[in-house]
């Protein structure tokens, strides 16, 4: 690996606790993250540096777009639509917590034997549609137990199917160009996973190992695919962001002034800039110390440029 040092700068000092799932609004050229623990979706326009927040009451994982205004949220419960006109939150599907066993989701989608987790036990993660416009994410267990979690995909009717179980602490998601393969991380397992993806019915297939992380490199976390078929992956606790080509070769490293990114994501002009959010939530106070601007939503261009990403209901 030969590719220069590429420089990185302080977006927004957002403070967040668990900064995580950013995805860009070509629409609007802003950005959309959240703060999952707090349950707070940040709506950040890079071009004024207005930031406009709102509360889903419960905590957030994930954001997708949507063909309207609206955006659709994987929450604690399961899936919710925001209307940032009004702010208000509506529940589209539960898919974990304190009921019978498979309510909320499509008959045949679970295990109906399976004992069903107390209400607030899980949460949802990370998460991003597909080109078909259905809304993938996973949850995990607050804990972090490994397996109670599981990866769900809401389809465009609102029916939901659970698609991987078990899973410890569902990630990063993003697909290839010709669709035909998806990428998934659990963090513990140290892996980014390939799949075999069918972009008609949404099935996967095939699991295997696309790039194992050294231990000492940190944790995968979140991931995006850029428009050269690369995948930039955050390592929690390795305060870098990795390129690896489509072949595993690791080729672009971003350094950071913080110990734990957490996703990333393509914005700007021309898809050029790629977004970094961060957490605070595991440093004590000298570390804080040290790290001032951890939580942070960190910005460098990285030369590849990324794809806008698919919106749910296409």
């Amino acid at each position: 690996m030969t590719a220069p040092p590429i420089d990185v700068e302080l977006a927004l000092d957002a403070r967040a606790e668990l900064g995580e799932g950013p995805v860009w609004d070509a629409r609007s050229c802003c950005l959309y993250f959240v703060d999952i623990l707090r349950g707070h979706v940040q709506r950040f326009d890079p071009g004024t540096r207005e930031v406009r927040l709102f509360r889903a009451d419960q905590p957030v994982g994930a954001v997708a777009l949507t063909g309207t205004d609206d955006l659709l949220l994987a929450v604690r419960d399961g899936f919710a639509r925001l209307d940032p006109a009004s702010g208000r939150v509506s529940m589209i599907a539960v898919v974990e917590g304190d009921r019978p066993a498979g309510a909320g989701l499509r008959p045949g989608a679970c295990d109906p034997g399976r004992e069903r987790a107390t209400a607030g036990d899980l949460r949802m993660n990370d998460g991003a549609c597909d080109r078909a416009g259905r809304f993938w994410a996973g949850t995990m267990a607050l804990d972090e137990r490994p397996g109670a979690g599981a990866l769900y995909r809401l389809d465009r009717d609102g029916g939901v199917e659970m698609m991987l179980r078990p899973v410890s602490i569902s990630n990063g998601i993003d697909w290839t160009g010709d669709d035909r393969r998806m990428y998934f991380i659990d963090s513990p397992t140290q892996s980014v996973d390939l799949f075999d993806f069918d972009a008609t019915t949404g099935a996967i297939a095939n699991r295997r190992t696309f790039v194992r992380i050294p231990p000492d490199a940190g944790v995968p976390d979140g991931l995006t695919v850029d428009a050269d078929e690369g995948v930039w992956v955050a390592l929690w606790r390795g305060s870098a962001v990795h390129r690896y080509t489509p072949d595993g070769a690791l080729d672009r490293v971003v350094r950071l002034p913080v110990t734990h990114p957490t996703s990333c994501a393509f914005g700007g002009d021309g898809l050029r800039d790629l977004y970094i959010t961060t957490a605070s939530i595991a440093l004590d106070a000298g570390e804080r110390a040290r790290q001032p601007h951890a939580g942070g939503l960190f910005r460098c261009r990285p030369g590849p440029a990324g794809r806008e990403p698919y919106r749910f209901g296409r």
